[in-house]
């Protein structure tokens, strides 16, 4: 039997109007308001991730850069989780009264945001195997847990949620796929003519970088270096679902098939073509490149080289450290630039203050992306003070000397921890 007081002021409830549906336990929209307000969060994981972000603040101690920038980081990690956890809960609102929940569904929006949240990084990385830009996998992401949101009864736990999560995210990208199609596409000649027999890449205009996590050892390995996304964006969106599913995240072809909707026949037929088709697409000595996910001493002092050679203008230093074949390409920008001769030509405009062609004044800092060295590059404009962002470059080193470097446009920042100005 229905209640008769309201459960917030314990007022007399309005007398049932005869329409179907569940009777309302509260007297008023402000009441309904204020007991959403004032719901417990129901996990605790919420209340602990509070607790570890006070404990954090409270242990910061400005002193040496370094590790002052990993304490602050940390804390913005947290607070970036607490964050995605209430907008998920808010967005998840519905606008419909708030009634008496049924007995099958015991979630609330915080309940469930703490419960997906642990999951949104692995699927915003599935997201981003899936159509190879940082921004879609965001948006797909989030598009993602509505859609569980809104399905959420259909949640009957034959699977885990992680399954369940992954099978939502999966067919949003092949959706997404579908409206924006998107096929690999040629550059244009390079405005400097390469040097050393160097060619162009498959020019992939929606191709971005993607922050590594420290703490995820398994999603920094090579699914997420860059030659394996390009090479993955050449198969066809459910050859590349199929392959992305059977290959790096091991499903079994029975529940492949059940996730995409298609037959265990047909997710081995798609995987037998994907499978020869990315080799392929993949460079010859890429088995020589595997590494843990740290890189070296003598990576990290390279990169710190090249740093200081950039904000020097010391070209001889630069050339010291790139192979003879090396290759720049700047999506979206159809630029490239191929063979250690053609690039210092061009890099020793760009870094001489007699040059027409001379920017200003560089500075950068060390990041990482796709399990590679990064560094997000500023440059401080003739007659300003402040540096501003302007590239982000990812490393690939191999043999000691930069073999490519892939630079990305600068509003990307934000999602490596950098800011988007300096100063002196």
């Amino acid at each position: 039997m229905a209640d008769s007081a309201c459960r917030v002021c314990g007022k007399a409830l309005p007398r049932p109007d005869g329409r179907p549906g569940r009777a309302s336990v509260y007297c008023s929209a402000a009441c309904r308001q204020k007991a959403y307000r004032t719901r417990q969060a129901g996990g605790g994981a919420v209340h602990d991730l509070i607790t570890d972000i006070e404990r954090r603040v409270k242990g910061l101690e400005p002193g040496r850069p370094e590790p002052f920038y990993a304490d602050v980081r940390e804390l913005s990690s947290s607070v970036g989780r607490l964050r995605r956890i209430a907008r998920v809960a808010a967005q998840s609102v519905t606008p419909e009264p708030v009634t008496n929940p049924p007995e099958t569904d015991p979630l609330q929006e915080i309940d469930f945001a703490g419960l997906v949240e642990p999951h949104r990084r692995e699927l915003q990385v599935h997201c981003y195997r899936m159509v190879g830009s940082y921004d879609d996998s965001e948006d797909l992401v989030q598009e993602t847990l509505l859609k569980a949101w809104r399905n959420r009864d259909g949640f009957e736990g034959r699977s885990s949620l992680r399954t369940w999560l992954y099978t939502i995210a999966t067919n949003a990208c092949l959706d997404f796929l579908r409206r924006n199609e998107r096929r690999p596409q040629r550059y244009a000649p390079s405005p400097v003519p390469p040097s050393d027999g160097v060619t162009a890449p498959p020019f992939l205009p929606w191709l971005q970088p993607f922050p590594d996590d420290p703490e995820a050892v398994a999603e920094t390995a090579e699914t997420l270096e860059l030659v394996f996304l390009a090479a993955v964006q050449h198969l066809p969106p459910r050859q590349r679902a199929v392959l992305i599913m059977r290959d790096v995240l091991g499903w079994p072809a029975a529940d492949t098939a059940e996730a995409l909707g298609l037959t265990v026949a047909s997710v081995t037929s798609a995987l037998q073509r994907a499978r020869p088709a990315l080799r392929d697409r993949l460079p010859e000595r890429r088995d020589e490149w595997a590494r843990g996910t740290d890189p070296s001493e003598a990576e990290r002092d390279l990169a710190g080289r090249y740093a200081r050679a950039a904000i020097d203008g010391d070209m001889a230093a630069m050339t010291a450290m790139l192979r003879a074949d090396v290759r720049i390409t700047m999506p979206p920008n159809p630029l490239w630039f191929g063979g250690r001769d053609a690039i210092i030509g061009m890099l020793s405009q760009t870094f001489d203050p007699s040059s027409p062609a001379y920017i200003g004044r560089w500075r950068h800092l060390p990041t990482r992306a796709n399990g590679r060295l990064a560094l997000g590059g500023y440059v401080q404009r003739p007659g300003t003070r402040v540096y501003r962002a302007q590239v982000l470059d990812v490393l690939r080193i191999e043999d000691g000397l930069i073999a490519e470097i892939t630079s990305f446009e600068p509003h990307l920042f934000p999602a490596f921890g950098l800011p988007l100005t300096l100063t002196d």
